[in-house]
């Protein structure tokens, strides 16, 4: 399934204010006429689009949505798509600093005249605690990202209504009530509270946002370089931005602490890991299967890397697009952009995926969104009539780490008893095997959710075959005991049967449900539809690889 990689930041970024300005911003040009190019509007904070073109010519396309007609006066209160991000991108007005940047790479003032009107104008009908402005315009994440453009434009606009506006947003970014500790929006908010301050000679402001700054980054990324978001592209997100904070510091004349470069190093090779060999992020939590890094990570020296945060990912090798890649969750609990995914798997063979979670749609408060938050959204196992606990933290109990062979076992009680899942994953000939089990003499149930391109070719005896074309993959369902557990229901559609591969997107996909048993082992052999499979004395052989029912 090809997918459209689309920017991260589509989900995306003075009362006092005197003094000489200390943001150590380099400067060219700026003589025999030429505008100066500043450091504060030629760094890489815009998004890919719209354009300077695009904005002069009064429209803009936002989140990937069909552009929109901003008019010669612009409503500020606009939402044509009735779409949260939209509305917050919209607002945090980084478009309109394209105009600032093309001013200073062309020279043409028509572009800082327009975006200078479009600002003032903004700053008029926006004022903070207003009757007529919208509660999301000065929410924490606008708030931080619209401090760049606003910066950028102070550098060729010295107007009071400009820096009264910036004084605004500072004492809301430095407002401890109102920071985002231990998140991205957090990062957001250091870095435009330590512009403003560099900018303004402020050293209250920009001491506090270096301060704070240190302690986010160690709550966000943990000693290993995991992102404790619980969706692994915001890693990339979350390094970019380090990356600007550290420039930002230095050009401030501080001294970058040694705990966040640390740790933004860190997160490459996380990032690494958690990319599949097609080159796309594996598309857990808040992350959908768009999104390409698109930057060096290098290469670990680990095919296989177990996270504390929650996370074990595998693979036989790197840069090779046909590599096998699986994907297991357990960990703290669901937070931040973390779906009910515990004891999940996914799984990419023989150059394309093959089992899939149901993925990111958007930040809509609407059904569908709240479902793909769901367990019934991940492969993961169920414990029939019991009630799930949401938010329950689960643990990786035992491991064996073989070149060509690794299992797990991962546990927790989300549904009251404990539910345990070992996961085998053989390489050289391609399998996943899975045994889910139940304490307390309880049933389990589990879902396998397959790429749409697979749909289902034959359902019978305990034997699920998929195929896209010529290619097959074969789901066996056993018993420890070896007995074949038959009765397995499939949905294409439905209420389980969707994946959303893209932002807004929603794609029928083929799920298999098991039927109820006290255990179930489940075998998952990619590029056949007839498998040779012998099962006797607790051993299970497939295709020639032999191992224990129990798998460890």
């Amino acid at each position: 399934m090809r997918r459209l990689a689309i920017p991260l930041a589509l989900t995306l970024a003075l009362g006092g204010l005197a003094g000489t300005p200390a943001y150590a911003a380099t400067r060219t040009g700026g003589q025999d006429g030429k505008v100066a190019r500043t450091a504060a509007c030629q760094g890489d904070w815009l998004p890919g689009s719209p354009t300077a073109a695009d904005v002069m010519g009064g429209e803009i396309s936002l989140v990937g949505l069909p552009a929109y007609k901003l008019g010669e006066k612009v409503d500020w209160a606009a939402s044509p798509y009735k779409n949260r991000s939209w509305e917050f991108v919209f607002q945090s007005l980084r478009w309109l600093g394209t105009l600032v940047v093309e001013y200073e790479n062309t020279g043409e003032r028509r572009y800082l005249d327009r975006a200078t009107e479009l600002a003032k104008d903004w700053v008029a009908h926006n004022k903070y605690g207003a009757r007529g402005t919208k509660p999301y315009v000065w929410k924490d994440h606008p708030v931080s990202l619209r401090t760049q453009p606003l910066l950028c434009l102070s550098e060729h606009v010295k107007d009071s209504w400009l820096k009264d506006s910036l004084a605004v947003h500072a004492k809301l970014l430095a407002n401890p009530a109102l920071y985002k500790k231990g998140h991205n929006h957090g990062i957001d908010q250091d870095i435009a509270l330590m512009g403003i301050g560099c900018r303004y000679g402020r050293k209250d402001w920009s001491d506090l946002a270096s301060r704070r700054l240190t302690g986010t980054v160690k709550l966000d990324v943990d000693s290993q370089g995991a992102l404790m978001e619980q969706a692994p592209r915001y890693a990339v997100y979350v390094y970019g931005r380090l990356q600007v904070a550290m420039t930002n510091m230095k050009s401030c004349g501080r001294k970058v602490p040694g705990e966040i470069a640390t740790r933004a190093e860190a997160l490459k090779d996380f990032i690494a890991h958690a990319t599949m060999p097609n080159g796309y992020m594996a598309p857990l939590g808040d992350g959908s299967a768009e999104t390409e890094p698109k930057m060096e990570t290098g290469t670990p020296k680990q095919k296989v890397k177990v996270y504390r945060a929650g996370y074990v990912f595998g693979r036989t090798a790197f840069d090779k697009q046909d590599s096998a890649y699986y994907s297991i969750r357990f960990g703290p609990g669901m937070k931040f952009h973390g779906h009910e995914d515990h004891l999940g798997v996914t799984y990419y063979a023989q150059g394309r995926d093959i089992l899939v979670d149901a993925g990111f749609h958007s930040y809509e408060k609407s059904a569908y969104r709240y479902w793909t938050l769901s367990p019934e959204a991940h492969n993961v196992p169920t414990v029939v009539g019991a009630k799930f606990r949401p938010r329950t933290s689960s643990r990786l109990t035992e491991s064996s780490l073989g070149d060509d062979r690794q299992a797990f076992r991962v546990t927790d009680d989300a549904y009251g008893v404990s539910r345990t899942r070992s996961v085998l994953v053989n390489h050289g000939e391609d399998l996943m095997a899975v045994l889910d089990t139940a304490s307390g003499g309880k049933q389990v149930r589990n879902l396998w959710r397959f790429d749409p391109s697979l749909k289902v070719v034959s359902n019978g005896g305990g034997k699920v075959v998929l195929g896209d074309g010529k290619f097959k993959v074969t789901l066996l369902q056993l018993s420890p005991s070896c007995g074949k557990v038959s009765g397995q229901r499939v949905e294409r559609g439905g209420k389980l049967g969707w994946v959303s591969p893209t932002y807004l997107s929603r794609q029928a996909a083929t799920v298999v449900v098991s039927p109820a048993a006290k255990s179930l082992l489940t075998v998952v052999v990619p590029g056949t539809d007839a498998p040779k499979v012998s099962c006797s004395g607790g051993k299970v052989t497939v295709e020639g690889v032999s191992f224990s029912a129990r798998l460890l």
